[in-house]
This record gives structure tokens, sequence and C-alpha cells, in this order.
């Protein structure tokens, strides 16, 4: 098989430039909100796309998060056309949904081919082996360029220079003015400055293509009176102390206590309130033992059913309460807050034009779902 020529490819990769690009570091996170679903229209996609979506979603939630399942599907779209089989027909040639050389292919982990071009059973001709090898690749090509546009303080977006990074080589990123190089820079003539940009044009092409659409949005809800600033809880640490209010058993830490009061006193009524849906504070979390919630020192605050994406009047109530939270953080004793699938703690730097930055999961949650991402309940854990 031949691969299609509409693009060309400028090298293989870079594999020897990326390794040098990767010492700059790996960000724990990135700008964006996180989609409350893969964001992607599944009835628009080619059938081998539409079989591996949820293997793509699964991948990219649980090792990739910044990685939107949609550039996945829209990527390969302009690498193969979701032709798993691929090839060129002589060695030294491209293979696979994202038409990999196998120097590549072995420098993300994958194993060499018995042959160039690799036999029809090669694991880089099978959809879900080539999507396990190379999304874990794909995605630190984007930590990494990530890392180097923001110490470097380049314009481009980072997943645009991902998509640089994978058809002209990471060197074209780092050695360019912007991230994305125009004709002559980072040894990038005109051809080379226009077949990049006719792949970022092709990626963008199919991001609309296969993104999911877009509800209207509701009406905003009338913004609550401002809150009060609470009292400066100054008690100290206190150790978890029963009872506490929002369960039969269980205690709370003095400044637990006190900023549930606080809210309580700013947003009315915890449970069934206004704002409020419902609250819970302390619990065993014996699925995650490290919990602040079994040492009394968490709350959370649920603004819609639990198990329900907030949206609407709901979703703002939520943050109203994640931001008064945030802004008398000192006074309240307050340790971190996780909302809307974001996490912020008071030595956060937060991403550009958003607020706190993606929340991981720690390995423990589904951020996908709408209580493991913080969807539908605001947490707030106290340092005392």
């Amino acid at each position: 098989m031949a691969v299609p020529p509409v693009l060309g490819r400028l090298t293989t990769l870079g594999v020897t430039v990326l390794t040098g690009l990767l010492l700059v570091g790996t960000p724990a996170a990135v700008a964006a909100d996180p989609p409350a679903s893969s964001g992607v229209d599944a009835a628009a996609l080619p059938a081998p796309a539409r079989e591996s979506l949820p293997l793509i979603t699964d991948l990219t939630a649980t090792t990739c998060p910044e990685l939107p399942p949609l550039w996945v599907v829209a990527q390969v779209q302009a690498e193969s056309g979701w032709d798993a089989g691929l090839h060129a027909d002589t060695a030294g040639g491209a293979a696979g949904l994202y038409q990999f050389g196998q120097r590549a292919w072995i420098a993300a982990g994958g194993a060499a081919w018995p042959s160039d071009p690799p036999p029809a059973d090669a694991p880089a001709l099978s959809a879900d082996a080539h999507l396990r090898v190379a999304v874990p690749w794909i995605c630190a090509n984007l930590r990494a360029v990530t890392a180097h546009l923001k110490a470097a303080k380049k314009t481009a977006a980072p997943l645009d220079a991902m998509l640089v990074c994978h058809i002209a080589g990471c060197g074209r990123v780092t050695g360019s003015r912007t991230g994305i190089p125009a004709a002559g820079q980072a040894g990038c003539a005109e051809r080379c400055a226009q077949v990049i940009a006719r792949y970022i044009h092709a990626v963008h092409v199919n991001l609309e293509r296969f993104a999911a659409p877009v509800a209207p949005a509701a009406a905003p809800a009338p913004a609550p009176a401002p809150a009060a600033t609470p009292a400066a809880w100054t008690g100290g640490s206190t150790g978890c102390r029963p009872p506490d209010p929002t369960r039969k058993d269980g205690c709370l830490t003095g400044a637990a206590r006190h900023g549930l009061e606080a809210v309580a006193a700013a947003f009315g009524d915890w449970t069934d309130g206004p704002l409020i849906h419902s609250t819970g504070c302390w619990d065993a979390h014996a699925w995650n033992p490290g919990s602040d919630h079994s040492k009394g020192r968490a709350c959370d605050f649920m603004v819609t059913r639990p198990g329900t994406f907030a949206a609407g009047a709901e979703l703002d109530h939520g943050w109203t309460i994640a931001k008064w939270l945030r802004t008398n953080a000192g006074p309240l004793a307050v340790k971190y807050l996780i909302w809307q699938g974001r996490y912020w703690d008071p030595g956060t730097t937060d991403d550009a034009g958003s607020w706190g930055t993606r929340y991981t999961g720690g390995g423990v949650y589904d951020v996908r779902d709408a209580t493991g991402g913080h969807y539908d309940h605001v947490h707030v854990s106290f340092r005392e």
C-alpha cells in the first residue's frame, strides 16, 4: 500500500530531537477546561474510528487528560484516514494509524517490525495495538512542547505545536519564533512551512467535522447577592471531633466545622438550600485512605443531583461557591478546592484564561464521571 501523498512527511518524527526536548520537563496540567464527555460526534466518524473511540477515551482520560479524544480522531484521519493497515510499499516508510516509521515506533515503545514494510499481522497495523503505543508518545510530545512554549513564552497553541512535532520534528517547535515555523525558521524552507500549515489546517478541518454539536447555552441565572467575608479561623489544629452536622456519625476538625458554618452563613442552608443541594463532610473513603474526608478536613457541596453534570443556574451556583471559597481561602484555612475538573490551591498559578489546573483524579477517580470529575459538587479541603 502507498502512503497518501496529499501532505507528505518532512521527518521520521524527529526521534533524536524529541528525546532532548523531553528534558524540558512535563507540566502537571495545561490550560483548557476538560469536557464532560469525549467531545466527539460518534455518528460523524468513519466506522473504524467509531470502534476505537472507547479505547481512545479511556487512554486519554487515564494517561493524558490534556489530550482531547477529538484531537486523536482528527489527527489520525489526517494521517491515515483511519486505515489501520496503511503502510508504504518500501522499506523505511510509514505505517499504521499515525503513520509511524519503524524508528519512531520503537522509540515509542513498540516492538521492532519482523520485516520492513511490516507484515499484515504486525502490531503497528492493528488499530488497538497502534493506539496503545502511539497515544502515550503523542502525549509525551504534547507535554514536552507545552513546557517549552511556556518557558520560552511562545504563542503557538500546544496542540498545534504537537502537530508540528509529529509531522516535522520537535526541533521545528524549539527552533521557531512562535512554535510553528515560518519559512526560513528552524531549518524550514518555504515548502516545509507550507506542508506544516496544510497539515495543521487538515487536522482543524477534521476537528470541526467530528466535533459533537454544542447545545445552546441556557440563560444565566440572576447573580446572588455578594456573600459576606467570613471571620478567620484562629483555633489551630484541633483534631477530628464529633459530631459532623452533615451526618450521624463521623467528626470534623475545628477548621472544617468553621468553614461549613461560614458557607451556611454565606449561602443559606447547606442541605437543600437556595444554592446547595446537599452537603457531605466526614466519610471513611475506604477506597482512598489518604482522603481528607476520612480525617474530617473536607466537605463536598453538591449543587445538583449527585451523578448529574451541573448546568444552567446550578452550574452558576457552583462557580459562586468555588470562587467565594477561593477568595476567602486565607481566613478559612483552605488547603485546596476541586470543581468542574479543575484543581486549585493557594500555591496554584492558574492556567491562562481559566481556573486552577486540570484535575487528574490522582489515579483514584474517573475524571470523566460527574462525581469523580467534581462536576456535580465543589470539594474543599482545609489545612487543619
